[in-house]
This record gives structure tokens, sequence and C-alpha cells, in this order.
């Protein structure tokens, strides 16, 4: 199969290749819904020591530096209770941790999650961490300019591999929330 964006040696189907994912994440393409269907993600093998931002791209396509995306954890506190939640933006912004995150959690204040936290809540790899098969409950904050894209590069769940999803599903996802302004340069 050819990939939809990037050139990649290894482009399959995901649902052919649950294994090659963390479990969360294999369960959540595995029970996938949505108006995307699940054939569209596409699983594609990447070598992790050509994870730096620069070398992926040397190695996979130049044109993957706008369509990718960046899946962190974040931590909202207000009162001595802590949300965790996901944020989702191109992997060219950075997420506004202390302005839309802080106001959409309606938290005092917002940081990111420590990798322990991150890697320990999600059940996935740090580096490799994906919006799909979060825990439930989660909210999931998607930049609108994921969603605008026909197709988005984001982690596997872990550091080997990643996923190819049309950037509408992310609206789709439980507990996702489109926001304007969530990824700033």
């Amino acid at each position: 199969m050819r990939a939809p964006i990037g050139h990649f040696d290894d482009a399959r189907p995901a649902l052919d290749c649950l294994g090659e994912l963390t479990t969360p994440v294999a369960e959540a393409v595995r029970h996938w819904r949505g108006s995307v269907p699940a054939e569209q993600i596409v699983y594609v093998d990447t070598d992790p020591e050509w994870a730096d931002t620069a070398t992926f791209v040397e190695h996979y396509g130049h044109e993957l530096l706008e369509r990718s995306a960046n899946c962190v954890v974040v931590s909202g506190k207000r009162g001595g209770e802590s949300t965790l939640a996901a944020c989702v933006v191109l992997s060219t912004t950075r997420v506004d941790v202390n302005g839309v995150v802080r106001r959409r959690l309606g938290a005092r204040k917002a940081s990111f999650a420590s990798v322990d936290t991150a890697t320990g809540e999600t059940g996935m790899e740090y580096g490799g961490i994906t919006p799909l098969g979060l825990p439930d409950g989660w909210p999931v904050l998607v930049d609108a300019a994921v969603v605008d894209l026909p197709y988005v590069l984001v982690g596997s769940g872990r550091r080997r591999g990643k996923l190819l999803v049309p950037g509408k599903a992310f609206a789709e996802l439980p507990g996702a929330a489109v926001l304007e302004g969530l990824g700033v340069c």
C-alpha cells in the first residue's frame, strides 16, 4: 500500500497490524467509530533512530513537517483537584498551556504532565503518545489546523511506527474539542 502522505517503505491499514501498536491504541483502532472508516487509518513503520524532526523529514518526506502533529499530556489544577488532558497541535507549533488549555480546563494552573505520569496513565511510550486510545473521560483538545488537513502524521503509542489519520477524524475522538489557537508559533 502507498501511504497517503510521506515516503514510507512499509504502509498498511492499522487494522492489519494491531500487534505493532500498544494495547490502548490497538483497542481504539479495533473498535473505531465515526464518519472516517477505520481502514483509512494507516500504520507506517519508522525507525526510532530517525525520530528527530529534521532527520525524520529528510528520510520520509519534507512535506511531513507541515502535516505532522504532536500529542502532549497536560495537567490542569484547581483547588487540589487535577485533570489530565491531551492536546494535539501541529508539530510546527507549541501548545498554549497557560492560555487556551488553562481556560478550557477551568484550571488555575496548567502544565505539561511529567513523563512518568504521561506514560503511566496512557500506557504509551514517551515520544509516541497519540490521541487514539487515551483513557476514558480525558478531554482531547485539538487545534483546528489539525482537523483541516487531509491526513496527519501522529504517534502510534510506540516510538517505532506512526499513524496517518484523516484530519477530520480527530474531531470525532471521544472527549474531543476543536479549538482555534491551541497551537501557537
